[in-house]
């Protein structure tokens, strides 16, 4: 692999190699060499190793209140061939794999190999550059899905992911202001908003003060990418 090919693929995964040959391995597909031993499915092994072990630290540090079984949810979600792929296609992996002329237009690309490219990958920055360059790269990637499966799982309790999040990324807690209230004692709506380190986020409304709280923490986490719009 020439060295410009790899100085540009270095650039994408935002880590510079050592020894180039990790790189060179954890692209080269088994379907391009008569020697299987030679192609990216040991790294593999050991990079699906390595992103659990990262992952799992990842969630445990993050939701000290969740039980084992929550974690293990959240884990298997995360570790997934679906979005291990997704994000080897994000990145713009598969254009740099190394393929038998046979494989290059199966569906298997832009899915369970893709997502091997990115455990290999995962694999060789680890044994390149030890496991906190490794925890370095997955997070990078990963972070923003673990806040994303976390909204999806507890999408009734909005009020929790966003805490979560801003004691994780800002250090503060999210204050709710009570803004205004109509109708009668016993038919009252409410509308509350969200503080967060003096940024006020879009208000919401509801039939009591818990509702339009559980909604306005909805409001600031797609204002600030945490859960999508659409698919939360």
């Amino acid at each position: 692999m020439e060295t410009e090919v790899l100085q540009q693929i270095e650039e994408v995964l935002g880590y510079r190699f050592k020894n180039s040959d990790y790189l060179v391995e954890a692209l080269t597909h088994s379907s391009i060499t008569e020697d299987r031993l030679k192609s990216n499915e040991r790294l593999e092994f050991m990079g699906d190793s390595v992103l659990g072990v990262v992952i799992c630290r990842a969630l445990y540090d993050c939701f000290p209140e969740y039980q084992e079984g929550d974690l293990t949810k959240i884990k298997s979600m995360l570790v997934s061939r679906k979005v291990c792929a997704k994000i080897a296609g994000q990145m713009g992996l598969v254009q740099f794999l190394r393929l038998g002329k046979g494989t290059v237009r199966s569906s298997a690309v832009n899915g369970s190999i893709a997502a091997g490219c990115l455990e290999a990958v995962i694999a060789a920055i680890y044994f390149d550059g030890g496991l906190e360059e490794a925890q370095r790269f997955i997070l990078r990637w990963f972070e923003p899905l673990i806040e994303a499966t976390n909204a999806k799982e507890h999408q009734n309790n909005f009020k929790s992911v966003l805490q979560q999040h801003c004691q994780r990324v800002y250090n503060r807690t999210p204050y709710y202001e009570l803004l205004d209230e109509k109708g009668p004692d016993h038919n009252k709506c409410f509308e509350v908003g969200v503080v967060i380190e003096h940024r006020r986020f879009p208000s919401a409304w509801g039939v009591t003060k818990k509702d339009a709280e559980q909604l306005a923490a909805r409001n600031a986490l797609i204002e600030m990418g945490v859960i999508d719009a659409e698919n939360e």
